[in-house]
């Protein structure tokens, strides 16, 4: 019997023992990969540029707007749906495809007037006295020799209310391509003469980001051309031409 007790108390030492051993051997094991991890930083230079494009817009965007005011929501709906509807006819006769042309607002709301106060009604008092309907179509414009004519024919149509008048690239991406070249080369140049300059070689790139800078819109809120108060000619639109930029950011590994 104190034969076995002696064997089991061994057989628990060397147990203890290993297991003891397994747990030295993960810690410096985990000591060992911190510390590699450590001395895997590397020395790193960072460099930026920005590539710039400028190009005549080749498409007008504008919101072309019906509001109408009536007694009763059947009344402004009618009149609205009538204005809106020679509008949408008028951009078609100009040779607007269908896709070009989308409706971006609708909305009814109540018109308050507000009454003084009165024997009834001694702190004054709030009455409906009828309700508002407004639709905005978005037009695209291709033709940008039509845009003044356009704007006017739009009011004289129905439109009430002419807004958001863009000129910008139908497809950017090249022009977008283009830029972020530039500016790549730009970069790298910059690169190769610090790295002249201080002394230190590039080994290669390690990091890489890019943004980019929405072109210049031109726009006009409530213009106002034939039909709306202004000349009895259709407005003259000046497109010039948009800025295209994408900056971009390399980082080297140097030593």
């Amino acid at each position: 019997m104190e034969c076995c007790k002696i064997e089991n108390k061994c057989l628990l030492t060397a147990l203890g023992i290993t297991v003891l051993a397994f747990l030295v051997a993960v810690f410096f094991s985990t000591v060992i990969d911190i510390k590699d991890k450590l001395t895997e930083t590397k020395n790193t230079i960072t460099v930026s540029d920005t590539g710039t494009i400028y190009a005549k817009p080749d498409l007008a965007i504008a919101s072309f707007s019906v509001v109408v005011e009536s007694k009763t929501v059947a009344e402004a709906m009618s009149e609205n749906t009538k204005k809106m509807n020679a509008v949408i006819s008028f951009m078609k006769e100009q040779g607007v495809e269908d896709k070009d042309l989308k409706t971006t607002n609708f909305n009814i709301s109540p018109r308050y007037e507000w009454y003084d106060s009165t024997q009834y009604y001694p702190s004054g008092r709030r009455v409906l006295a009828g309700y508002d309907v407004t639709q905005t179509l978005q037009v695209k414009i291709r033709d940008l020799e039509k845009v003044g004519s356009i704007l006017e024919g739009g009011t004289s149509a129905g439109a009430n209310e002419v807004s958001d008048l863009q000129f910008t690239i139908d497809n950017e991406d090249t022009l977008k391509t283009q830029a972020r070249t530039e500016a790549i080369n730009k970069a790298k140049a910059k690169a190769e003469e610090l790295a002249k300059e201080l002394g230190i070689n590039l080994v290669r790139i390690s990091n890489f980001s890019e943004s980019g800078v929405l072109p210049y819109f031109y726009s006009m809120k409530e213009a106002a051309p034939a039909g709306m108060g202004g000349g009895e000619t259709a407005a003259s639109i000046q497109t010039g031409e948009n800025k295209i930029e994408v900056t971009v950011n390399i980082t080297y590994e140097i030593n």
